[in-house]
């Protein structure tokens, strides 16, 4: 990456980092109160009554899913509605005549998406402590390598959205009818073996029930111990996503309508 570049790149990841900062009551806050309402509802008043059958107590059985959950929401959205906000406001066309790569715009975009990610997880972290004061690290390079793939990965999935997408409703739509339930049926608030079989074999064709127990089995290690499994496939999607975005990119018939 020659000087022009880098400075193009730091200059998209300083405006996401900006943004992200400036409405900070849209970007930030909501994953924390809405964490903390999860945390004293499930985790304080209805968790000390459910039977599970792991050596941990409910609270620090839920606090890695739902970490996860917030920095799937997060990269997510900030990729996808930053990126269809330049569509909509045209500003996207001053980036595609300039002599920057379609490489360094996906990567600034991808960039910011992650970083937005880290931020809610460390606050969501913070909150889970002060709340449960029971949050573990067992593993923390798996953990690390874990939430930082699983917010890259949807931060591509945010930017191919905002992509695609042609209108406002385009950028609610894959949220509310696939993340949201592909999230809630992750594993988040349940074990697999609170479950019937039949269940159980459907919840693994969810590919967000294998971040979220890997990511739990590097924190706490308590559930199933899918870490290798995720380490081998994410990369795998991560790389067929950031073709596909490159390709669109390149084509830009996408960003023309």
């Amino acid at each position: 990456m020659d000087r022009g570049e880098r400075t193009a790149y730091v200059t998209i990841v300083r405006k996401e980092v900006v943004r992200i900062f400036r409405i900070w009551s849209q970007t930030l806050l909501p994953s924390v109160i809405t964490t903390s309402l999860y945390l004293l509802v499930f985790g304080k008043l209805i968790g000390s009554r459910l039977p599970l059958e792991q050596k941990v107590n409910y609270l620090q059985f839920i606090s890695p899913g739902l970490i996860l959950m917030a920095v799937i929401t997060n990269s997510y959205g900030n990729t996808s509605a930053s990126f269809f906000g330049a569509k909509f406001s045209r500003s996207i066309e001053e980036l595609l005549v300039s002599p920057m790569s379609s490489h360094t715009l996906i990567l600034g975009y991808l960039t910011g998406g992650v970083l937005r990610g880290v931020f809610v997880a460390t606050l969501v972290s913070l909150v889970t402590y002060f709340i449960g004061g029971n949050l573990e690290l067992r593993h923390p390079f798996w953990a690390l390598v874990i939430l930082l793939e699983v917010s890259l990965f949807f931060a591509l999935l945010g930017f191919l959205n905002g992509l695609l997408a042609k209108d406002f409703d385009d950028i609610n739509f894959i949220p509310t009818f696939f993340l949201t339930p592909l999230t809630y049926l992750g594993g988040i608030f349940y074990s697999m073996d609170m479950l019937p079989p039949w269940w159980q074999l459907l919840s693994h064709f969810n590919p967000v029930y294998y971040m979220i127990s890997s990511f739990r089995y590097a924190l706490i290690e308590a559930g199933e111990d899918t870490i290798m499994l995720t380490f081998i496939f994410l990369p795998l999607l991560l790389t067929l996503l950031y073709f596909a975005s490159y390709y669109l990119v390149q084509k830009s018939s996408a960003l023309r309508h």
